[in-house]
């Protein structure tokens, strides 16, 4: 593995992994954080992401995914009627952006958030700390590492 790595979270009953593998690529649109759209925006294509399914039971990471497409104004901010319409966003001067991903596989062995804690080198992860809810984070090439080879 090489480049950067992150995390990104996606309720499954809205987007799952499935439906990333289904659909080959997909925007990851409708994040309305500034930290986590920071992180979007500091995207490299190449670089792998790590397909977090959150509000679920159990929740924890399910595949991985490959940033395929730097990202872009996320066009949901201008759809007026949507759910996600920022009336302070602009064409030229957007606030929120989405980079595209790429389905790369879906993990054999289901990576639950009790093994992620169990787990002494993820213990710095962003995820795992108190009171992180951040939808979108980064993970280093330690930590990126110890969650390829619990994947199996």
């Amino acid at each position: 593995m090489a480049g950067q790595y992150w995390l990104a979270k996606t309720e499954p009953a809205v987007f799952s992994i499935d439906d990333l593998q289904a659909k080959k690529k997909t925007l990851w649109d409708c994040v309305r954080n500034y930290q986590a759209r920071n992180y979007l925006k500091a995207m490299q294509l190449g670089d792998q992401v790590f397909i977090y399914h959150s509000n679920a039971e159990p929740s924890g990471i399910a595949g991985l995914a490959r940033v395929s497409k730097s990202a872009i104004p996320d066009p949901t901010q201008f759809e007026l009627e949507g759910e996600y319409f920022d009336a302070k966003a602009t064409r030229e001067n957007p606030r929120w952006f989405a980079p595209e991903f790429s389905f790369q596989a879906k993990f054999p062995n289901f990576i639950g958030l009790p093994e992620l804690r169990k787990q002494a080198g993820l213990k710095e992860m962003l995820l795992l700390q108190r009171g992180s809810r951040l939808s979108v984070q980064p993970v280093t090439v330690k930590q990126a590492g110890i969650i390829s080879k619990l994947a199996g």
